[in-house]
């Protein structure tokens, strides 16, 4: 089951919020076998957050980009190998589970390290390298691998210790262990009383037993013996063979092994590894172990699947589209959709709302149109068309905005968009730069690069209060957007009037077909839609 994101545009407006939240309720019930998340890439507006609050519905969550991260290609193991494991543990495993290359040793849920088989042979091959090996014993260990029994246990619970045979000739034997210069080894031996009896005379820290099975064990005074003594009950050979393999996981573990999180960029992730000597690193959320990741994670990039709502361009869209794979658009602007990998369903018509296609498609594939789902869809084309006023608004808008008036319970149109947009925040009281920001759209038209943001109120008499500080600011979103041109259209609702405000250009100023009604402030009667009023005029300034 893939994870497919429903996204509106950058400073997302009603229509935007409301179409990704209405289409992903729909895509979930078409299509079980993936999950549709709805999200947003902006913050929401006053309106959009005062609406969804009325309806008690939890808007999109805000997802600051989809560019591929570690969490893609992380690696989950349903091995569990703890530190006191023997090293013979790993090794059935990797025989057993041929997919298996690299462990995870686990305390409970903590994470200690990783082994892979990297380690598991470089503990084989130090067997013949170099002086006689010290290893690190988990005494526990010998009945875990080796077959027999104990017929005593020392105190000590690990032994740090070469290993001896006690097969050569009493005086050879004698010789040999009082030569050892470190510590002194644990013992295999036969049933030999007096090499036996030597051993516990120089305290090593363990004997092993072979060849016994069935056999009279020789009279020796145990009791005074400290060690731990493990009879077993396979040969001499295979007892040395499994003994190596009862030191513990955690002797193989790397130090200091770095990690990665989750949520790093997959590109910053692959650098690092081929940066550095290790081959597989662990993931972690925070301190939360997640699983770990190869180098042949990366081999190959995964892409997040992304549904596009009220808009088709990526320069509109969420930061990392290029990585993302779009698998579907649904829109009601111009088209100009960048280039995708695969065919993909497109729907796009000239209605007044984005909400409006995606009810009909509600309708094209018989799904039942919830109560909830129908105020969400709602809100979105009221707010678009502006209560069904502005020229963007055509007949199936207003047919879907009766439909839904009924599946909602909602007697006035009027009432409910008017409440809608009193949930606004005042320009007056709110931060400009935040309301100019909040739906604002960059355009390039004859090498001019230019963005006009729009917000909707109750009342323009209030602008003279105001003008100067949005002005002042719509100079700094010029700067910060590197733009020739900066607009904020300000729209009466309930007169249908707008205000338009803008930084200077003198040339394209004088060409404008509006009233001046201040430095940097014109009057705009009975427009009300930025793109199929305003947007045709300011490109017609730029061209002539």
């Amino acid at each position: 089951m893939a994870k497919i994101f429903v996204s509106g545009h950058k400073n997302p407006d009603m229509d935007s919020i409301c179409s990704a939240y209405a289409y992903a309720a729909l895509k979930n019930k078409v299509d079980p076998s993936n999950t549709y998340i709805p999200i947003r890439c902006g913050n929401l507006n006053e309106a959009t957050r005062a609406q969804f609050n009325r309806f008690g519905l939890i808007p999109p969550p805000f997802k600051r980009d989809v560019r591929t991260r570690v969490s893609k290609v992380i690696i989950e193991s349903d091995v569990e190998v703890c530190p006191t494991d023997p090293v013979y543990r790993l090794i059935t495993l990797y025989k057993n589970t041929a997919r298996h290359s690299v462990f995870p040793i686990m305390e409970g849920t903590r994470f200690v390290g990783l082994v892979t088989i990297d380690e598991i042979s470089d503990f084989i091959l130090k067997e013949n390298l170099g002086s006689r090996p010290v290893y690190n014993f988990l005494v526990k260990n010998f009945e875990v691998v080796i077959p027999g029994y104990f017929i005593k246990q020392g105190n000590e619970e690990t032994i740090l210790a070469p290993l001896a045979v006690g097969a050569n000739k009493f005086a050879t034997y004698e010789k040999v262990m009082k030569g050892f210069k470190g510590p002194m080894p644990i013992l295999v031996v036969g049933d030999r009383e007096r090499h036996i009896n030597k051993a516990i005379e120089l305290n090593v820290p363990a004997i092993i037993l072979t060849g016994i099975r069935g056999k009279t064990i020789s009279k020796i005074d145990w009791d005074s013996y400290e060690g731990s003594v493990f009879v077993s009950e396979t040969d001499t050979a295979e007892t040395l063979r499994l003994l190596r393999l009862c030191v513990p996981v955690s002797e193989l573990l790397v130090k200091k092994l770095p990690s990665l999180q989750a949520d790093m960029l997959f590109d910053e992730a692959r650098a690092f590894l081929a940066n550095n000597d290790y081959r597989e690193l662990p993931v972690f959320s925070g301190k939360e172990y997640r699983g770990y990741v190869s180098r042949r994670s990366f081999l190959e990039k995964p892409a997040t699947k992304l549904i596009m709502v009220d808009h088709n361009e990526n320069d509109q869209a969420i930061t990392g589209v290029e990585e993302a794979e779009v698998v579907e658009i649904v829109d009601h602007h111009r088209l100009g959709a960048a280039k995708t990998r695969n065919p993909i369903f497109i729907c796009c018509e000239p209605l007044g709302s984005t909400c409006t296609i995606v009810y009909k498609l509600f309708m094209r594939h018989n799904v039942e149109v919830t109560s909830d789902i129908a105020k969400v869809l709602l809100s979105g084309i009221v707010s678009d068309t502006i209560m069904l006023k502005s020229p963007t608004t055509t007949f199936e808008d207003y047919t879907a905005v009766q439909d839904l008036l009924s599946i909602a319970g909602v007697d006035d149109m009027y009432k409910f968009g008017e409440t809608m947009f009193s949930g606004g925040a005042s320009l007056a009281k709110s931060d400009a730069r935040m309301m100019i920001e909040a739906d604002f759209k960059r355009y390039r038209e004859s090498g001019v690069n230019f963005g006009i943001g729009q917000s909707e109120v109750t009342t323009l008499d209030d602008v003279e209060d105001y003008r100067a500080r949005y002005l002042e600011e719509l100079e700094m979103v010029k700067k910060a957007y590197s733009l020739d041109w900066a607009l904020f259209l300000i729209t009466d609702v309930v007169k249908e009037n707008s205000v338009l405000l803008l930084t200077r250009m003198p040339i394209a100023e004088q060409k404008l077909a509006y009233e001046k009604a201040g430095e940097g402030m014109y009057l705009l009667p009975q427009v009300l839609s930025r793109k199929k009023q305003l947007l045709p005029e300011i490109i017609r300034v730029i061209q002539e």
